[in-house]
């Protein structure tokens, strides 16, 4: 047990998260290796014993890793494959044309929102961010007037739909109603899409300066060539719900077959996210590649050399995770937990509330959510709360809330799109801000109608 109890802790987490924001937006010293000082500094000065503060940082890196690499690499891949082949152009090209070009953030907004339904956040940010550079080329816009739309869009249906993981496991926690949880979430996350992304948007980007290089868009850029030469849209967007129809299945798989038979562990196994990815990936060097006309060693330099702007994403989402497992073991989130506590809240604030400062102290939205609805559920229950839906909503909306260099999102965001911290913080954190304040202001809304 940490030496350091109480208030205490949560000073010196205060403490090591304005260190990181300083020595990496003012100092510009290396993000990995501010995370990985910042988060041994912040175990010592707690108390952790010395010879368990890099075991536990290790686990924390490889937890996350786990995931994550696996996701931006096959992401990444698919992708390239995008790029090279003409699809995504293909499909920037058919949005641009429905919606018009002034009306291509909002374009983007929508295929986030309904792309992202069976998605985790990162698996929809890797297979959707070479449409949105690919849209910003054809209207002549900063990257930022397409991707943050898009993110918007992911992020509202990661912490507030079913069937997300965090968003079904609140619902079972509330006893609340899966299909009245989706009525009212698509009531409160379409609007909250919305404001925080395109009109948010508008606001924003043509304040932000961004380089002229970006290493990772120019992998996702096909070079200029003819309409004639692309890929049909029909198979672009085949390719690219391939995974996502894959993790549907995933998902019902009990319902499709026996639990526990050879064709629903089948099912579950090609609905995993990483396998379903590889899936698509390796279905797309057919689809993008071979049947374009392109041969085995062209489709092998498109995914190797992908691969390698991707290196300071994974080491930085992987110090993220670092920095959460530090913050766990140092007792941090269970000191947020407790201040929660004090407070004396209506059920709807509360979960807002707890799931808010989990997400600040650990950095995952999962977490947050997953944590809050665990601790505000029983309050919720004896008090007899009426509406446990809105409960989910409140909670989700909360586990949103002031994403940071703790969180592996923050990072994809500033490298994908070429950002400093401080734009992260001003672009990405804001965003995030302003949807876990409009879905709880919403979610209010419909508790007062209802």
């Amino acid at each position: 047990m940490p030496a350091t109890a109480g208030s205490h802790l949560l000073i010196h987490a205060l403490i090591a998260i304005i260190a990181l924001v300083l020595l990496i937006a003012r100092y510009r010293l290396n993000p990995f290796i501010v995370i990985t000082l910042v988060s041994m500094g912040l175990a010592l000065s707690a108390g952790m014993p010395p010879q368990e503060i890099m075991t536990a940082y290790e686990a924390g890196v490889g937890r996350t890793l786990g995931h994550i690499a696996l996701v931006v690499a096959l992401g990444t891949m698919l992708g390239k494959m995008m790029a090279e082949s003409g699809g995504a152009e293909r499909i920037a090209q058919t949005l641009i044309a429905r919606f018009g070009e002034r009306n291509a953030h909002w374009a983007m907004a929508a295929i986030a929102f309904l792309c992202g339904l069976p998605l985790f956040f990162e698996v929809g940010f890797v297979l959707l961010v070479p449409i949105a550079f690919t849209v910003a080329r054809q209207v002549g816009v900063s990257i930022l007037m397409t991707g943050l739309p898009m993110v918007a869009g992911l992020s509202v249906v990661h912490g507030l739909v079913p069937p997300h993981p965090a968003a079904m496991l609140a619902v079972g926690e509330y006893s609340a109603q899966v299909g009245r949880t989706v009525l009212y979430a698509i009531l409160v996350g379409v609007p909250t899409a919305a404001i925080a992304g395109p009109l948010f948007t508008r606001l924003v980007a043509p304040r932000i300066q961004l380089p002229a290089h970006n290493p990772i868009g120019e992998q996702l850029l096909r070079s200029e060539g003819s309409s004639a030469s692309l890929p049909s849209f029909g198979i672009t967007l085949g390719t690219i719900l391939l995974p996502v129809a894959l993790m549907l299945l995933g998902g019902w798989a009990d319902a499709l077959s026996t639990r526990g038979s050879g064709l629903n562990q089948v099912l579950s196994f090609i609905g995993n996210s990483v396998v379903a990815l590889l899936i698509a990936t390796l279905f797309s060097f057919w689809s993008l590649g071979l049947a374009r006309g392109f041969n085995r060693d062209a489709i092998l330099k498109f995914s190797t050399e992908c691969l390698a702007p991707t290196a300071a994403i994974t080491l930085l989402v992987g110090a993220g995770g670092g920095l959460n497992r530090i913050l766990m073991e140092t007792g941090i989130t269970t000191e947020i937990v407790a201040l929660s506590s004090r407070f004396e809240l209506s059920p709807l604030l509360l979960g807002w509330l707890v799931a808010a400062l989990m997400r600040i102290a650990t950095g995952s939205a999962t977490v947050a959510m997953t944590t809050a609805a665990g601790i505000v559920a029983p309050i919720a229950l004896a008090g007899g709360y009426p509406h446990p839906e809105l409960l989910v909503l409140s909670t989700g909306a909360g586990s949103l809330i002031l994403s940071h260099v703790n969180d592996g999102g923050f990072w994809l965001i500033k490298e994908y799109f070429n950002l400093s911290v401080l734009q992260t913080l001003q672009t990405w954190t804001v965003l995030e801000t302003l949807i876990s304040l409009v879905a709880l202001l919403l979610t209010g809304g419909l508790a007062l109608i209802l």
